[in-house]
């Protein structure tokens, strides 16, 4: 049986944050709908990647999870063979007040229309 080998999953900090890149992270419908998602199990809800419905391929799919985490819109942790995600809401929300407001209902939309 094959182990996964760990991973550093480097996250900026709060002070790194970089607005252009958080809006092209959420540029995407489907980085959209992870970030929706996320925000329906707060306030301390976790999901594993794998529990994610979307309509892209597993590669495609842990790219869009990469550009998030690296934009600083998600945390990833990983607890045995799974990676467990969480939204970054107090951090985004210091650092751009009103976004994630505005872009979680365009990400339910996206969801809606799947």
């Amino acid at each position: 049986m094959a182990s996964r080998t760990a991973t550093e999953l480097l996250h900026p900090d709060r002070a790194q944050l970089r607005f252009t890149t958080v809006l092209a992270a959420l540029g995407d419908p489907v980085r959209l709908a992870i970030v929706a998602r996320l925000a329906d199990v707060e306030p301390d809800g976790e999901l594993a990647c794998t529990t994610f419905a979307l309509p892209v391929s597993k590669s495609t799919q842990s790219g869009h999870f990469k550009t998030l985490r690296e934009a600083g819109v998600i945390r990833q942790r990983d607890e045995g063979t799974r990676r467990l995600n969480r939204l970054r809401r107090d951090d985004l929300d210091a650092r751009f007040p009103g976004l994630l407001d505005l872009a979680i209902p365009q990400g339910r939309q996206v969801i809606a229309g799947w």
